[in-house]
């Protein structure tokens, strides 16, 4: 073989392999890695569902599910092209956008946020709502997460700034419930089956409830879609396919959601996701069902309502020009029949 025509197939062999092994090109090599903020939250549970159902296959897919404890760390695996996707709150494309990042949802999961505020049973007889905070420490997932933005508006509405009390980020599962157990904060977000759990043993308490429709509009003064699949908007427009069918999967697990009882649900799940309590986990998940979407479409106000929140406190979104039009899409849900 000619000598020069050797050496530029090496060459090409060599930058072939290095473009596969290059962060955010995975899919080209036929995997897609979906980091998830939380895996075992009940408000992302459509990611392992999906993959528990066999729609990721159907599909002709090979997805990783990876987790990370807060949706602050899943997006900056994102934005660092480790990952293509990531599954945590919409309201993160609206906040990105305003630091000139384009990050789109394409699947929405949650039509509410499915977090509640709970405090500890030794605070509740001083915090009775979100105004009697100031002094206290707050338990959030992460600085900078949904959970922390979240906590910011609710405080707000009762003319209490951040400055005011205190922040500390816990994680959410067995860490929060320690951290709540140890005196460590006095209220914090979380999400179920973390709420039951604590619920039942009595060692807190419901301050502010939006797992339901009715609860996030008292609260937030209207609907609230969070948990999504959101992606980079230049990854999108290279894999449109990809995102099709990521769509088309997710929205069957949806409607399979919609149509099955929590028992159903749980037993398509593994048995770590609900230890020795199986009956406390569809009992969460029975509680967490109003939250899920039908049709993984956005709703109606829904982008309006999250923006008025996080311009309520957050200076980088306040007085900034946010074009929600690019923080989501139902064009890949619309395909599907």
């Amino acid at each position: 073989m000619n000598k020069n025509i050797r050496r530029t197939l090496i060459s090409l062999a060599v930058a072939g392999a290095t473009m596969m092994a290059l962060p955010g090109t995975a899919s080209a090599a036929g995997k897609i890695t979906i980091m998830v903020g939380g895996i075992t939250k009940m408000v992302y549970l459509p990611a392992k569902l999906a993959e528990q159902l066999g729609y990721f296959k159907e599909e002709g897919l090979e997805v990783e599910l990876q987790s990370q404890p807060a949706g602050v760390d899943a997006e900056n695996e994102l934005l660092a092209g480790a990952v293509q996707a990531v599954v945590g709150f919409y309201d993160h494309s609206i906040d990105l956008q305003s630091k000139g990042k384009e990050i789109t949802a394409i699947v929405i999961f949650g039509q509410v946020p499915g977090e509640v505020e709970l405090v500890s049973t030794k605070a509740s007889a001083t915090i009775k709502n979100m105004g009697d905070v100031k002094g206290k420490t707050l338990g959030v997932t992460g600085l900078g997460s949904s959970t922390n933005f979240l906590t910011q508006y609710l405080a707000s509405r009762y003319n209490i700034s951040s400055k005011e009390y205190s922040v500390l980020p816990v994680g959410a599962d067995n860490t929060f419930i320690a951290a709540m157990k140890q005196g460590r904060i006095d209220a914090g977000m979380t999400t179920e089956p973390t709420v039951s759990q604590m619920l039942k043993t009595g060692e807190a308490k419901v301050l502010v409830d939006m797992r339901s429709v009715e609860g996030t509009v008292k609260a937030l003064g209207g609907l609230y879609p969070a948990s999504s699949l959101y992606v980079q908007r230049n990854w999108l427009n290279g894999h449109k396919d990809d995102a099709a069918k990521l769509a088309r999967a997710f929205v069957k697990t949806l409607k399979f959601i919609k149509t099955h009882s929590a028992a159903e649900i749980a037993d398509k799940m593994p048995k770590d996701y609900y230890g020795n309590n199986k009956p406390l986990y569809i009992q969460a998940l029975e509680n967490s069902l109003p939250m899920y979407s039908a049709d993984g479409k956005m709703p109606a106000g829904g982008p309006e309502t999250v923006l008025s929140v996080l311009a309520g406190f957050n200076p980088n979104v306040k007085g900034k020009h946010i074009d929600l039009s690019k923080t989501y899409t139902n064009e890949f849900v619309n395909l599907v029949k």
